[in-house]
């Protein structure tokens, strides 16, 4: 007989028992497993062996639970049993409560460090639950464990992905691929990477590769036309667009990258009503298809036509309570003029809804500041920056209540004159002078240049922007841009004090890493409008070519100049720029991402030509 309080080993005719439940487990013989377990259990009811079995009869059966409560006795009696809290905290993953995985399988790894699933398990938690450093040093460790394993490197590449790193995303990718060459989904994800590395050439090839293989799937074909109008194949893009828009009416984001081609890349602006078009035959087809309304909605409220988005919403909204379209209402209520009514949307919203939600109290955050609510406004921002500390936007809507309320906090988070830098940038080598490169550089991004219009989704008035990551494309000059542009970057970082308590400077690392990178064509009377860049860290402006008008100040004033601190003009604050400078051809702007920037419209018949890009620390994926 078992002594009270320690664990009781199984007799010889009990393992029998065990075993039996096994194999009935794995034939989906559940029930039967279940009577025996149950059995077995009362004849040793301190075997932690005979709990955890129960616990995974119990899991499968879908009873979770009996399944949690026997997974609970069993470690109990054997706290650092390996396999038991492997087994817990799948299914704890499974049932979505991923910190109690993770915490779980932390007390896995340490009680089995050579055991591979474990680490496997916790780096697919810790993805699955947003935390992309975690999951990769545990996929790391699983492929040392297991290299053969090709969901462990698939994972691995996801995981590095996650976090910003491209290039070992693609060593991931690329070993998973030789290991099983096959599988369709490993070759899609590392044509993701090229994409995002700027190699849109070797992603399209990815892209047919799997296609000649059979994949006819409309979501890798909507991806192939991303690569090939980064690839600058305007014509082929358009061509497979509107097939996937036809061959699959159902698929909305084909209908919507179709709608955005169209309107940036036709040959007149009446591309608008081409797109719009797009979307009413389709509703009209599928009327009671709520995500391609959705698609509609979001499309006409960037291309700010709100009567219009406001009727859909109210369509919408007669066959779904939806949060979502709730919030579309408000917005385009807002953008209507209809403040007071967005206000009861929002606040409502707010009750009842979304307190968790950052996207929403920014939207929240931008309605209170136009109503004149600014401490309201304030305390909203900052709900948002609470819950996620390196939002953006959540930092712009607070700086403008602090300056509105008269906070000096505004002066701590923005510091215009220490955070937004003007520096010269070195002449690449290969280069006789600064002239010569700028020459060169503003040659290929001409050639990059090929849209009709602006994004719709952009704060960009008046110009162009080219498609893709710029940077990363196996381009002499760009890539001696690069290197040239991040070296002026880490040197003017090194010239900033570290604070931890500040926003912006907590982050400070030695190194940045680019996440995004384009260039940008104004024409005359061309502009952005006042905006922040929501997925950066630090923003920047390279100044490639300027028309004589900017480049004179006596001409035109501050025409074409770069400002700062002005929030958007539909917020109807009347608060005027904190900053303004001159751009200068080779020099660098840089700031904050969180910080409001618009450039003055210029009248000028040669255009003002900038690369752009966004940075992050290099140590985090964020």
């Amino acid at each position: 007989m078992s002594s009270p309080g320690f664990p009781q080993a199984l007799t010889a005719a009990q393992a029998s028992e065990l075993e039996a439940v096994a194999r009935l487990l794995a034939a989906g013989e559940v029930g039967e497993a279940l009577v025996i377990a149950t059995r077995l259990l009362a004849t040793a009811p301190r075997a932690p062996d005979a709990h955890h079995l129960l616990a995974l009869c119990h899991a499968q059966a879908g009873n979770s639970k009996q399944a949690e409560r026997a997974f609970v006795h069993a470690l109990e009696l054997a706290p650092e049993q390996p396999l038991v809290l492997l087994n817990y905290a799948i299914l704890l993953r499974k049932n979505g409560r991923l910190d109690a995985a993770l915490a779980v399988l932390r007390r896995a790894t340490r009680a089995a460090p050579d055991a591979g699933k474990a680490w496997s398990e916790l780096g697919m938690t810790a993805l699955r639950a947003d935390q992309p450093g975690q999951a990769r040093e545990a996929l790391e460790r699983a492929v040392a464990l297991q290299p053969g394993s090709v969901v462990d490197w698939h994972a691995l590449g996801n995981a590095a992905r996650a976090s910003g790193d491209l290039e070992a995303a693609e060593a991931s990718f690329r070993t998973a691929i030789a290991l099983a060459p096959d599988q369709p989904a490993l070759s899609v994800n590392l044509g993701a990477v090229l994409r995002m590395s700027g190699r849109p050439d070797e992603a399209a090839a990815c892209y047919e590769q799997v296609r000649k293989r059979g994949d006819q799937s409309p979501e890798l074909a909507d991806a192939l036309v991303g690569a090939l109008l980064d690839d600058g194949r305007l014509e082929d893009a358009l061509q497979l667009a509107r097939q996937v828009a036809r061959q699959h009416p159902g698929f909305v984001p084909g209908l919507v990258t179709l709608a955005n081609l169209l309107w940036e890349y036709a040959p007149s602006l009446a591309a608008g009503d081409q797109s719009f078009a797009l979307f009413r035959v389709a509703i009209q087809q599928q009327p009671h298809n709520p995500a391609l309304r959705g698609a509609y909605i979001q499309f006409l409220l960037s291309a700010r036509a709100a009567g219009e988005a406001l009727e859909q919403i109210t369509a919408a909204r007669r066959h779904a309570d939806d949060p979502m379209l709730a919030w579309m209402h408000a917005n385009a209520l807002e953008m209507l003029g209809r403040t007071e009514t967005a206000g009861t949307l929002y606040a409502e919203l707010h009750r009842h809804w979304s307190r968790g939600v950052p996207a929403f109290l920014n939207s929240y955050a931008r309605h209170l500041l136009r109503a004149g609510q600014w401490d309201a406004a304030a305390r909203t921002a900052s709900e948002a920056t609470s819950l996620d500390p390196a939002n953006q936007e959540a930092w712009a809507y607070l700086g403008t209540a602090w300056r509105l309320l008269g906070d000096a906090r505004e002066h701590w988070l923005c510091d215009y004159e220490r955070l937004v830098g003007l520096i010269e940038i070195e002449t690449p080598p290969g280069f006789t002078d600064q002239a010569s490169f700028l020459e060169a550089l503003e040659a290929i991004l001409e050639r990059r240049h090929t849209a009709r219009r602006e994004p719709i989704q952009q704060s960009l008035r008046g110009g162009s922007q080219t498609p893709g990551r710029l940077f990363g494309r196996r381009d002499p000059v760009l890539s001696a841009a690069r290197t040239a542009l991040v070296q002026g970057v880490e040197r003017w970082l090194g010239t900033l004090p570290t604070d931890a308590t500040h926003p912006f400077l907590m982050r400070k690392t030695p190194g940045v890493r680019i996440d995004g990178s384009w260039s940008v064509k104004l024409w005359t009377s061309g502009s952005h409008a006042n905006h922040i860049h929501p997925e950066g860290w630090i923003s920047s402006a390279f100044y490639v070519a300027l028309p004589p008008s900017v480049v004179s100040s006596s001409r035109s004033g501050e025409a074409g100049y770069i400002q700062f601190g002005q929030p958007p003009e539909e917020l109807q604050l009347g608060l005027e720029p904190r900053r303004v400078i001159r751009p200068e051809p080779g020099k660098l702007a840089l700031f904050p991402s969180y910080l409001w920037h618009g450039t003055v419209p210029f009248d000028d018949e040669q255009p003002r030509i900038t690369v752009a890009f966004d940075m992050t620390p290099l140590a985090s994926g964020r």
